[in-house]
């Protein structure tokens, strides 16, 4: 915990186009002085979950043994922030989907849009450390409280804890929000144990929880905020690469906004500036809201982080482009990378095709290829299936394999509390199945990219050996080779011999994207006995 609001103005709100894939898992505190007992008086009849205080007008303001609470101000920008907390508790809404049109409903100017994304980005980031604070300073653990009021207290403990918003205005407003919606009972408690978080420093509150731990790795989860196994996973796989050292570098990384990064479409728009270092259709936002430069551009300039765009250009450079060829782009929904694809493809006289089997998501497709000229056919086929309804009939495939997105963790603050290792376990049968999928459809000597948002060894490397284990007529090509050619600068990539790519927050400014290239042999599978001579 930092003690302190890093102010820059907060431009992650809206991520970059394939941000809204979420996992593609396809699957404050002022008062007088009494009232400190977390537990006394009303306070615990109106703050927990199932409790008398959502009954009747609870969500009017009246709690059990309370008068309806008066009409209480709360400033815009905290108001925009406690309404996506709720979203992502409720509904299980992405937050970069729903900040945006919450900050242009309430009309916020651009000062009070950065501070609701802060708000909020941060407050979700730390949830699990926040939790731990609050049920410390409740005296019960924080699933006991109502929802609506414990968003509140995370909410403000964010701004005590980790913000330069003045302590009097956190806890006063989030203890307003408590009253607007659950009552006087409620805020009461809230009331309560903001005052008791406020007595203490961030320092303070660090030591106090990581007592608690049972373990080094759960004292380093509430220190970080990231689930114990997503520590694990992480350390796992900086370990395969020999940079165990790494961790801490990368946990901090995980929970800096990132900056805002546009995709030029080649042929289409040229990058403005600052440029990025590595792809040559990537540079910065230069800040305010970057849905302003992409409409102006008619959509040939959009949202997509860098690594994104690495491995899409990866596939086209992995070998000399000839016209007539054949490309597809598997799981192509949302479309951020099926627009950089079709922008190349149009370059070099290329088909490109796309499959999406959820059709909202198909639908995004298509409007993601409007700003492309061109046609571009978009099926609505179940991937697995893909290969053998088209076998070897493409030269180019990008496999965007559905994933846990552990790899977008600073994009997309919610989803550490969302995945589990089930997620990891349903995934990986699905993500083996696409990837032999697209192998049956290319053609000989064609070229298949694996790309997950993830560095989860089960999703990357794991899938990647079991698919080949099973193939003779495969051979993995040099992605460090590749994307090292396509960079417009040197690339620190990890050699663990295989020829594979993953990339690092910490490390290279980019989501943490893997990157295999396969390509399909055009002998005949070595499995297959030749025939005797003379037969």
């Amino acid at each position: 915990m930092s003690g302190r609001r890093d102010d820059r103005s907060r431009r992650d709100a809206r991520s970059d186009a394939d941000g809204t894939r979420g996992g593609r898992g396809g699957s404050g505190r002022s008062g007088s002085g009494r009232g400190d007992d977390a537990r006394g008086g009303s306070a615990r009849n109106g703050s927990t979950r199932n409790s008398s205080s959502r009954g009747g007008s609870a969500r009017g303001g009246s709690a059990r043994g309370g008068s309806a609470a008066p009409q209480r101000t709360v400033q815009p920008a905290r108001r925009v922030a406690y309404d996506v907390l709720r979203a992502v508790s409720e509904s299980d809404a992405y937050a970069n989907l729903v900040l945006p049109p919450t900050i242009a409903d309430a009309g916020l100017t651009p000062q009070d849009a950065a501070l609701a994304t802060e708000l909020a980005y941060g407050t979700l980031r730390r949830r699990g450390t926040y939790d731990a604070i609050i049920s410390a300073a409740a005296d019960r653990p924080a699933e006991e409280i109502d929802p609506a009021v414990l968003d509140a207290l995370r909410l403000a403990t964010h701004q005590l804890l980790a913000t330069r918003v003045a302590s009097h205005a956190a806890v006063n407003e989030s203890v307003n929000l408590v009253a607007a919606h659950q009552g006087r009972g409620a805020s009461s408690f809230a009331n309560a144990v903001l005052r008791r978080i406020s007595r203490e420093t961030p320092g303070e509150w660090e030591q106090r929880i990581e007592a608690s731990a049972r373990s080094d790795d759960e004292r380093l989860a509430l220190r970080t905020a990231h689930p114990v196994w997503v520590i694990r996973a992480l350390r796992r796989a900086l370990a395969a690469e020999g940079r165990v050292d790494e961790l801490d570098e990368l946990l901090d990384a995980d929970n800096a906004s990132p900056e805002v990064t546009l995709v030029a479409l080649p042929g289409l728009a040229e990058p403005g500036e600052p440029r990025r270092p590595y792809a040559p259709t990537a540079y910065a936002s230069a800040g305010g809201d970057p849905h302003r430069v992409i409409a102006a551009s008619g959509g040939t300039v959009r949202v997509q982080d860098e690594g994104s765009q690495l491995v899409a250009l990866a596939l086209a450079g992995a070998a000399p482009i000839v016209p007539g060829e054949r490309w597809l782009d598997l799981c192509a929904g949302p479309g951020g990378k099926t627009a950089l694809l079709a922008a190349i493809a149009r370059q070099h006289d290329v088909r490109l095709e796309a499959n999406e089997v959820v059709p909202t998501r198909a639908r995004l497709v298509r409007n993601a290829l409007r700003a492309v000229p061109g046609e571009v056919t978009v099926h609505e086929e179940d991937g697995r299936a893909f290969g053998a309804t088209h076998p070897g009939a493409f030269d180019r495939i990008l496999v965007d394999a559905p994933c846990t997105g552990l790899g977008a963790l600073r994009r997309r603050p919610e989803a550490r509390w969302r995945k589990s290792p089930a997620d990891v376990a349903d995934l990986v049968p699905l993500q083996v199945e696409l990837l032999r999928s697209a192998l049956d459809a290319v053609a000989p000597g064609g070229i298949v990219a694996y790309v997950t948002c993830s560095p989860h060894l089960a999703e990357t490397t794991g899938v990647v050996q079991e698919v080949l284990r099973g193939r003779s007529d495969v051979t993995e090509l040099d992605a460090r080779a590749v994307v090292a050619d396509v960079a417009d600068a040197p690339i620190d990539l990890a050699d663990d011999g295989s020829g594979r790519v993953q990339l690092w927050p910490h490390r290279h400014g980019t989501d943490a994207m893997f990157l295999a290239l396969l390509r399909r042999d055009t002998a005949a599978p070595r499995d297959i006995p030749p025939a005797d001579e003379g037969d």
